[in-house]
């Protein structure tokens, strides 16, 4: 059209011009779903018609984090890579943004410096998360179409932009253990159990991986629920923040998971718990292993997370997250894996029938290195995590089946 579209006024502006202009200025397919069109006057003055799209952009994670809003200065097109103008966490905004302030002559090195543009991203910064703010408020089901898209990517200010946290961290949405839906960081305290003093969550790859983890077995037992987190931009913004609400946020895979002083839900959970505590003392097994293993763990305990499973691996209180160091290694950022705590069951069946071969006489810690073994594989794969010597994991468990074979022969 003749005119720029971002200087009339809002009623002059139909849905579908509106539509046209997003396709054209984002060579974009999808329609918009929210359109943000002001005008700012005073002391500085500019104008913005920004759009989040309705489904991710294909740049949306590239390594470079650039904004693809457009900068025009009285119309005239300036640049559409402007770093100062809007926070990497913002990226997938799509428009235009007209200053009648900025000099037409000015280079992008300038720009960077400039305090107009850094008042021009503050007010932008603001307006565009108050307004999602807002949408998450009147219409949750549609904000949380928003929040599958962009949630990982807006997740980033919560380290990057400390002077916009809370905002960002009142919007946030997650997954747990309660159920399907998106719940906020507010709704799960308010949620919380009696005796419950920390925000529970785990970190994975992904939903289904990290939902059939065996360290959410006594928790889900006892109704806690566990914030489920997939995104790794997670590892980062959670050390940053520490607490919610005065709530420090604790993983469930690191340290003593501390659930016995948690009221359970349902007098069913209670009862499981007491069952539980009424099982075997272990100890004789938990010294074989110990030994057996020797420098492959840091340490062998009893479990107070786990239910069903027979043993899983924890990082030891202050140890990076078993997550955290997959994704540095990946980097090479860190070599090796680091040596980690053997949880056991003591109420699985097959942890009871090893302490009973661990106290039956003629038992040597050399006729038991293979079991020993054979279990921390296991809670290595159940992790994710590769075993320590493949070819030694093949040998064993060959030979743990033929034993098993041999028997039901017999």
């Amino acid at each position: 059209t003749a005119s720029a579209l971002w200087t009339r006024t809002k009623k002059d502006i139909t849905d579908e011009q509106y539509k046209e202009f997003y396709h054209h200025a984002a060579h974009a397919f999808d329609d918009p779903w929210m359109t943000l069109h002001n005008q700012v006057e005073g002391v500085l003055s500019y104008t913005n018609l920004l759009f989040i799209p309705s489904s991710p952009p294909f740049d949306l994670f590239d390594p470079q984090r650039k904004q693809r809003v457009k900068l025009y200065v009285r119309k005239v097109f300036i640049t559409d890579d402007c770093e100062g103008l809007l926070p990497p966490y913002l990226r997938f905004l799509r428009g235009i943004v007209d200053s009648e302030d900025l000099s037409l002559n000015v280079s992008r090195e300038m720009l960077q410096n400039d305090p107009k543009l850094a008042k021009i991203k503050n007010g932008l910064t603001k307006r565009v998360l108050g307004e999602i703010k807002k949408k998450a408020e009147k219409a949750p089901e549609d904000y949380a179409t928003f929040w599958q898209n962009f949630g990982a990517v807006l997740k980033e200010g919560l380290y990057e932009d400390p002077a916009n946290r809370e905002k960002i961290l009142h919007m946030a949405r997650f997954h747990s253990t309660r159920g399907d839906g998106l719940i906020s960081l507010d709704a799960y305290v308010e949620a919380m159990n009696e005796g419950q003093d920390a925000i529970y969550y785990i970190t994975g790859d992904d939903l289904d991986h990290v939902t059939s983890s065996p360290q959410l077995e006594g928790f889900k037992a006892r109704g806690v629920e566990v914030l489920l987190l997939t995104d790794p931009v997670d590892e980062f913004w959670i050390p940053s923040l520490g607490s919610h609400a005065d709530k420090p946020f604790k993983s469930v895979t690191q340290g003593a998971a501390d659930i016995d002083k948690i009221t359970a839900e349902s007098d069913a959970a209670e009862k499981k718990d007491d069952k539980a505590k009424k099982t075997p003392d272990v100890a004789p097994l938990i010294a074989v292993l110990k030994e057996a293993l020797a420098d492959a763990v840091k340490d062998v305990c009893v479990s107070e997370r786990l239910t069903d499973s027979a043993v899983c691996l924890v990082a030891g209180e202050g140890d990076m997250d078993m997550r955290l160091e997959r994704m540095m290694r990946q980097h090479q950022h860190t070599q090796g894996t680091s040596t980690r705590i053997l949880e056991v069951n003591p109420a699985h069946p097959l942890i009871k029938r090893l302490n009973r071969l661990a106290k039956a006489k003629g038992t040597t810690i050399g006729s038991m290195t293979d079991t020993a073994h054979l279990l921390l594989d296991q809670a290595r794969i159940v992790e994710g995590d590769p075993v320590a010597d493949a070819a030694a994991f093949a040998r064993r468990l060959a030979a743990m089946m033929e034993k098993g074979l041999a028997g039901a022969t017999a």
